[in-house]
């Protein structure tokens, strides 16, 4: 049984400008997944219908085979779940916050409690209210994974953080869960999280998953061909097969396409005629900026 699956989910906010269209993918056991998008591509709204906190106006959503929002008790006990915008109650103490969590899972594990309070050294006495935003989001990550939770579902969940802080946060996640086999779905817009992270990255444009690919297919199964504008016509070279994004730079096409260096260039050479062409693997952040930032 998959962990989680997404079916052509569909939601809009105002009509005919759906936020997601159709969108569908699963996850495994162990995997983790990066989900990016621009702001407002969609990722928040997914995980909150992955969460039972929205409804889908089509398509559906399971967690271990499970609708959200019909067994949501059954799901949640089996999830952890920690966003950017997450409130914990301010008035109550940080020990206050964590008794109440542990009696709201049965899997808890009180070595794993232990063993994160020392690790964040968060008072104990304090309340929520006084804690920094870092220290805050330590106590929701440690209510999120004490209860070894066989999905964890971070949106955004390191935003506004420091980066020692965190890399801290993100990697305390990871270590704990990933060696277990938890599946860990998680929205970030630091690229370098996602490529320290994530196994598999799902991207979101246009209302619809315009990537879903391996971390290491995307290092070494995608190039950036930069052709002279004078050498092809964009049509022409958008319609090749493989071809996911096209915008024009200095004179020069700049194409994203689903091949190797090599394999680029040896295509371009064979089916458009075009012998002149650059082609080069790209860091993730570039990928992303050449596909959703630029595209046309």
């Amino acid at each position: 049984m998959r962990t989680v699956e997404f079916h052509e989910i569909t939601m809009a906010y105002r009509k005919g400008e759906p936020v997601l269209d159709g969108v569908g993918f699963a996850a495994d056991g162990g995997d983790v997944i990066g989900l990016l998008g621009r702001n407002g591509a969609g990722k928040t709204t997914l995980l909150r219908i992955a969460m039972g906190m929205l409804a889908p106006q089509a398509g559906a959503v399971r967690l271990f085979g499970l609708d959200p929002r019909e067994h949501p008790l059954a799901v949640k006990q089996r999830v952890g779940y920690v966003s950017e915008d997450q409130i914990l109650p301010e008035f109550l103490k940080v020990a206050e916050v964590i008794a109440m969590h542990r009696q709201l899972f049965p899997s808890w594990d009180e070595t794993l409690e232990r063993r994160l309070c020392e690790r964040f050294a968060v008072p104990p006495g304090a309340r929520i209210r006084t804690l920094s935003k870092g220290q805050a989001r330590q106590v929701a990550l440690l209510c999120a994974v004490a209860h070894r939770p066989e999905l964890l579902v971070l949106d955004e969940p390191a935003g506004g953080l420091d980066p020692a802080v965190r890399r801290e946060f993100l990697e305390t996640a990871i270590q704990l869960l990933n060696e277990e086999g938890t599946t860990i779905l998680f929205s970030s817009h630091h690229m370098t999280d996602v490529e320290r992270m994530a196994g598999r990255v799902v991207l979101l444009h246009d209302a619809a998953v315009l990537l879903d690919n391996p971390l290491d297919e995307l290092r070494e199964g995608f190039s950036l061909a930069l052709v002279p504008m004078a050498a092809v016509d964009g049509e022409r070279l958008r319609a090749m097969p493989g071809c996911l994004g096209l915008r024009e730079q200095g004179g020069a096409w700049r194409a994203i396409v689903r091949e190797g260096p090599a394999a680029c260039r040896e295509r371009l050479a064979a089916e458009l005629g075009v012998a002149e062409a650059r082609c080069q693997s790209l860091p993730l952040e570039e990928m992303f900026i050449e596909l959703v930032g630029g595209r046309s």
